[in-house]
């Protein structure tokens, strides 16, 4: 497992029962989790700092239950990254934590190619991704369904000192978006995509990840450069594991290009304490 653990604005203090009490830079937030089935609290004391809760209610969703006031939204950094924080609906706050060991590997890569890299970043919800391949000097064409997403990835770019780096942002549907990139030749050097299990486009396009992820991989082929860097797969989704999405690569990607396709998993730490707590699954291809 690959473990986020190079974080100082960010840690988890501790999990048990279904919940996981995180430290956000200083407000510290509970959140649910489910694959903490364990229930003895390692560090009881520190839960009756939290400043907020998500609780989830039995009919779907949920609602924040604030112990004292918090910001709009605040800041946090990861190395000379910075993002904005916002408690949202369903429990989210904009931000994955633990992709921090994706956006290391892509940083390194973007570096040492030594040549201009054009990144697509598919799915790219509030820009964790866009943020790390515009601070390694790459070019990023950003794309997700959500207007309100995509303002979001642009606050943290701006947040990050990054406006002036050639990023273009595109509120649509991904797989009419790709479509349309094959029919103009565009090509990229760099693909991410991390597909949500289910959603909706623009115009109420379905997305099932089971349904459409070997479809779209296979349609993202179209747009790789001749020397393309990297291919990478985020995942969340429950029962898929990462092997599934290295076969993917190889039967699509590894058909065309020479490189390796391979998969892992991501982790977070505990804070003192030999527990990590699995958070996604990626499959990667690269040169």
């Amino acid at each position: 497992m690959d473990i986020a653990n190079d974080w100082k604005d960010y840690e988890i203090i501790d999990t048990a029962n279904g919940e996981k009490l995180e430290r956000w830079k200083d407000i510290t937030l509970v959140r649910p989790d489910p694959q903490i089935i364990w229930k003895e609290k390692q560090k009881p004391n520190e839960w009756r700092k939290q400043n907020a809760r998500y609780i989830r209610s039995k009919t779907g969703g949920g609602y924040w239950e604030y112990k004292n006031k918090l910001p709009s939204s605040w800041k946090i950094q990861y190395k000379n990254l910075t993002f904005n924080i916002k408690p949202m609906g369903f429990k989210h706050t904009g931000l994955f934590p633990e992709q921090a060991v994706n956006w290391d590997w892509m940083i390194d890569k973007i570096k040492s190619a030594k040549r201009e890299i054009k990144v697509l970043n598919l799915f790219a919800y509030t820009g964790g991704a866009t943020v790390a391949c515009l601070s390694a000097g790459a070019s990023v064409c950003h794309v997700d369904s959500s207007k309100g997403m995509v303002s979001w990835a642009k606050e943290n770019v701006e947040a990050s000192g990054l406006s002036d780096r050639h990023v273009r942002y595109i509120v649509d549907d991904v797989v009419k978006f790709v479509n349309r990139e094959i029919r103009r030749g565009n090509k990229y050097d760099a693909i991410i995509m991390d597909p949500p299990s289910y959603g909706r486009g623009t115009n109420g396009e379905v997305w099932q990840f089971e349904d459409g992820i070997y479809d779209l991989v296979e349609l993202c082929s179209n747009v790789l450069s001749e020397n393309p860097l990297f291919f990478l797969i985020n995942s969340y989704t429950t029962g898929i594991s990462g092997k599934v999405l290295e076969n993917i690569l190889n039967l699509t990607i590894g058909k065309k290009y020479k490189g390796r396709a391979y998969s892992g998993e991501i982790g977070l730490p505990v804070r003192e304490s030999d527990i990590v707590l699995p958070c996604g699954i990626y499959g990667r291809f690269e040169k």
